[in-house]
């Protein structure tokens, strides 16, 4: 593996090479750009939509019942009609399409909707999916055409969790990690080079038309800087990228580079049961002291919104403009002498033998988090709290995630339910529990009325205000570069989860034409 040129020499790199007026060729090198290779920092783990796969409906290989619309709204997709709630809001229905067949060339049916959904609730199926579907309780097939999914108590959300990627129902008689890639959607696996990359080739079956790019690959390359270069090398059609390495690739001819607003927050989050997270002194202190409008000028290019609470910009109607932290570092260290955190001689502050000390993990190689993490911590640093970064990789992560902070990315523009129930009701992975929090995340869940939901919502975030439970920092825009040798490109408001295989340019890939 060849050694990683160090950030700024990579970015001077690129804009050397940028103004050289050159275009380097398709990536596939195929004349009629029925081919094209995409980077992704992301490899998926399974391409099982029961085990997380295409969680927030963008897969290629599957379709749910819904789709969701560049607008975030949803429509049919599998189903005829946009699902019909009962009266009571306890059940939906569902009205199927009947010209769909799977990849294998098997008909789709209510049985594969009933059968996916089932394996979902069944715990011995040992979906990791379950517990993002917690008011369902069962789902039944009505007639040849209709399915009705019941719940436990209104969930204004439901629909957009409709979007699942439905499998036939033969292939769950096995264990879900052996059932084989097979969906309605526009595209078939053809292989998957786990480490490397994947390759997928066009469902001429698809009901929606056989897309005109017919085969896709996608290359796993975890490192933003290499990425960089590798695509500077002409050895992919697109990639996403951070801010600083991506504007270099703007003056490259055939190059395009696009930035997307998007509902990803990053967030510090802080383990309730620590003696310095868990306090609530250090957590509003942390709130005031972070200088959240300079990380976003200075380390995302611009390329965000300075954010307090869990509810972007892209959800506006239920924001509550003055549940907001200002930057104020002398009333952070005035709430943290107030609590006896007193400042030692090494600058580091302490409460009855307890240093103001914690770790900071964040993904090792994504050059956003890190750039993040280390500002946040010369913020803290700055009112007397010690934060130690850790880059690491997410198996090394994930067990750590109760004990340690993290550097958390998460976010949907869909629905506010989906971006604050799972994150901060009480159950949450770092402990937080808040029970005005809760009420209020109760409330906007099982509302149906737009307006009284909109208030719940501004409830919540002056609830979390006034006790946060994590230090929230900016929704990131994502920015991509891409070759200009397609059209269809449509511009869309991307959820945290986006790249070649989700979000992000190619969300509509089968809708492309080459040029």
């Amino acid at each position: 593996m060849r050694p990683l040129l160090p950030l700024l020499v990579v970015t001077a790199v690129l804009a050397v090479a940028g103004c050289t007026g050159t275009t380097t060729p398709n990536a596939e090198g195929t004349a009629d750009g029925s081919a094209i290779v995409l980077a992704d920092p992301v490899e998926p783990t399974t391409l099982n939509p029961l085990l997380g796969y295409g969680r927030e409906g963008v897969s290629k290989l599957y379709d749910g019942l819904v789709e969701h619309r560049a607008d975030g709204s949803v429509r049919p997709q599998l189903a005829v009609g946009a699902p019909a709630p009962a009266a009571d809001g306890l059940s939906w229905t569902v009205r199927l399409r009947d010209d769909v067949k799977f990849a294998d060339g098997t008909a789709f049916g209510p049985e594969d909707v009933v059968a996916t959904y089932r394996t979902l609730l069944d715990p011995a199926s040992g979906s990791t999916e379950r517990a993002a579907y917690p008011e369902l309780t069962g789902v039944e097939q009505l007639d040849v055409r209709t399915v009705r999914f019941a719940l436990a108590k209104p969930w204004a959300a439901f629909p957009h969790m409709l979007v699942l990627g439905i499998l036939p129902s033969e292939a769950l008689g096995v264990p879900l990690r052996d059932v084989q890639p097979v969906g309605t959607g526009p595209y078939r696996l053809a292989e998957w080079r786990k480490g490397d990359r994947m390759v997928l080739e066009a469902n001429a079956s698809y009901f929606g038309g056989e897309p005109k790019i017919r085969k896709l690959t996608v290359v796993f390359v975890p490192d933003d800087n290499t990425r960089a270069q590798r695509m500077q090398a002409g050895e992919f059609d697109g990639t996403v990228l951070p801010p600083r390495l991506a504007a270099s690739f703007g003056t490259t001819n055939g190059m395009r580079v696009v930035t997307h607003r998007s509902a990803d927050l990053r967030a510090i989050t802080l383990p309730g049961g620590g003696q310095v997270t868990g306090d609530a002194a250090i957590r509003m202190a942390l709130n005031h002291a972070v200088n959240r409008k300079g990380m976003v000028d200075n380390l995302l290019g611009g390329k965000g919104s300075p954010v307090s609470t869990p509810v972007p910009d892209t959800l506006p109607e239920f924001v509550e403009t003055g549940a907001r932290f200002e930057h104020d570092k002398a009333q952070a260290e005035l709430l943290l002498d107030q609590a006896g955190w007193a400042r030692g001689t090494d600058g580091v502050r302490a409460r009855d033998g307890v240093p103001a000390r914690f770790t900071l993990m964040y993904p090792i190689g994504d050059v956003v988090r890190a750039d993040l993490a280390t500002a946040f911590a010369a913020d803290a640093k700055a009112v007397g709290i010690d934060v130690q970064l850790a880059g690491l990789s997410w198996e090394a992560v994930t067990p750590r995630l109760g004990v340690d902070a993290l550097l958390h990315g998460a976010g949907t523009p869909f629905d506010p339910d989906l971006m604050t129930y799972q994150p901060l009701h009480t159950g949450n992975p770092w402990g937080y529990s808040n029970p005005q929090v809760d009420a209020a995340l109760d409330t906007g869940r099982s509302l149906l009325d737009p307006a009284q939901r909109a208030a719940a919502y501004k409830q919540f975030q002056r609830a979390y205000a006034a006790a946060p439970g994590m230090v929230v920092l900016a929704s990131v825009q994502h920015t991509y570069v891409m070759r200009e040798n397609w059209n269809g490109y449509q511009e869309v408001v991307d959820p945290y989860a986006h790249g070649a295989l989700s979000w992000g340019p190619w969300w509509n890939l089968e809708k492309w034409t080459p040029r």
